[in-house]
């Protein structure tokens, strides 16, 4: 992307298109995990939360957005579904501009840990419906934050 492609040129239409996506391949990325999801896998999970609670505490957006991909990327990869991942990797620099603008909120973080380790718990429980909850409430709230930052820039 462009330097200082910053929220200037990010629209809420664009944020709702690429986010109602992200949200919908989200949702099927938990399902299938609950379903696919190996225990070493879990412990990377578990690894990567970590890794997500540390760079927390640099305070670079840069390093806690790619911690952020890292713990995400566990779960795609182990849907073990190959067409899937592709899809959410053409989608990860436009995914990757509205999550590096929610990480500027440090207020978010906090709720970002509770996420995390909500999602570990019911994946690695195997309870969709609960995971499937969770993964489309962290979306929502991202969804919901960067809009008001839209709005915000716009007035």
């Amino acid at each position: 992307p462009r330097k200082g492609a910053e929220v200037a040129d990010i629209t809420e239409k664009s944020l709702l298109d690429v986010l109602e996506i992200r949200r919908a391949l989200e949702e099927l990325s938990a399902q299938l995990a609950c379903d696919r999801i190996t225990k070493e896998e879990i412990q990377e999970l578990v690894k990567e939360a970590e890794g997500f609670k540390r760079a927390l505490k640099s305070k670079d957006v840069t390093e806690i957005a790619e911690a952020d991909v890292r713990f995400h990327d566990v779960i795609y990869l182990a849907t073990k579904n190959q067409k899937l991942i592709q899809l959410l990797n053409n989608l990860r620099e436009q995914m990757y501009r509205y999550r590096v603008e929610y990480l500027k909120k440090e207020d978010v973080y906090p709720q970002l840990i509770r996420e995390h380790e909500e999602i570990i718990e019911h994946i690695s429980k195997k309870e969709k419906e609960k995971a499937t909850q969770i993964v489309c409430q962290h979306i929502d709230n991202q969804m919901d934050t960067v809009m008001g930052v839209i709005r915000m820039k716009n007035n």
